[in-house]
């Protein structure tokens, strides 16, 4: 299978939330085509069965193909968990990268590693399926999980350095005060906007905090260049969702920190 170094990057997630992982992309990645697909109209994924997640992962995985991707960001936690073995199996030789994977790995390279935090949406931390990632390749690491629902509508209203913000954080985040964790992992695409508040309600300047975004950015400029499918004149972007494009440009901008062309609206 051969691919087209000049061919776009596929991005996808739930909602609004894998939109920090397109900009830690087109950030590490200037020289970047960026598609990304925002499924406005079934969010959230994680009231949803395993099977309908990775029906619509599928889809999806469809769609960035017949749009020609170089390669699949998945920048969904919980079709990171639930998908990611499904959408390899079809996009064979193509890259694929995960939030899950990317994250786990920054947090292990971290030294010491012995205790990891992670915070996430409640079906994220209830799938446990950082711990799992994170055994995977230690078993001895020790594991802290917080489940962290309210983040997420905090995020999309803009709410991310007011006193209910930091209220919010502070009761959240009280159950790492005694554990000596050494990183905290941001187990959710809306948790970066957070990543300023959040190393002063932890009181320590020794937890590194570990984006997901920033992660997968990295292993995914690392990716391409093992592979020499680097692009070196593009720098699009562009944006599809399933429903609702004027809320999910209003929301994009607020993400992005810029103005964006138009949204296009795309049945699957």
């Amino acid at each position: 299978m051969s691919i087209d170094k000049n061919a776009p990057i596929g991005i996808f997630d739930s909602g609004i939330g894998g939109l920090t992982v397109a900009k830690a992309v087109a950030k590490a990645l200037p020289n970047e085509d960026i598609i990304y697909f925002g499924d406005t109209a079934r969010v959230p994924y994680g009231i949803k069965s395993e099977e309908t997640i990775r029906e619509y992962a599928l889809e999806i995985t469809d769609f960035l193909l017949s749009k020609g991707v170089k390669m699949i960001l998945i920048a969904c936690n919980t079709v990171s968990a639930s998908a990611k073995n499904e959408i390899k199996s079809k996009t064979g030789a193509l890259p694929v990268l995960d939030v899950i994977t990317s994250g786990t790995e920054m947090a292990l390279n971290q030294i010491p590693n012995n205790h990891i935090g992670v915070i996430g949406t409640l079906a994220t931390v209830n799938s446990k399926a950082y711990e799992k990632s994170i055994h995977a390749l230690n078993s001895e690491i020790k594991v802290t999980q917080q489940a962290c629902p309210l983040l997420v509508p905090l995020a999309e209203e803009g709410w991310i350095d007011n006193e209910i913000a930091t209220k919010t954080l502070e009761n959240y985040l009280s159950v790492f005060e005694h554990s000596n964790i050494n990183s905290l992992i941001l187990g959710c695409t809306h948790y970066p906007l957070f990543k300023k508040a959040i190393p002063s309600v932890l009181k320590s300047e020794s937890i590194r905090i570990i984006d997901s975004a920033d992660s997968i950015a990295l292993t995914a400029k690392q990716t391409l260049n093992e592979l020499d499918l680097l692009n070196d004149k593009g720098g699009e972007f562009q944006c599809f969702v399933s429903d609702r494009p004027q809320r999910f440009q209003e929301l994009a901008e607020r993400f992005l920190g810029r103005k964006i062309s138009d949204v296009v609206v795309t049945h699957l």
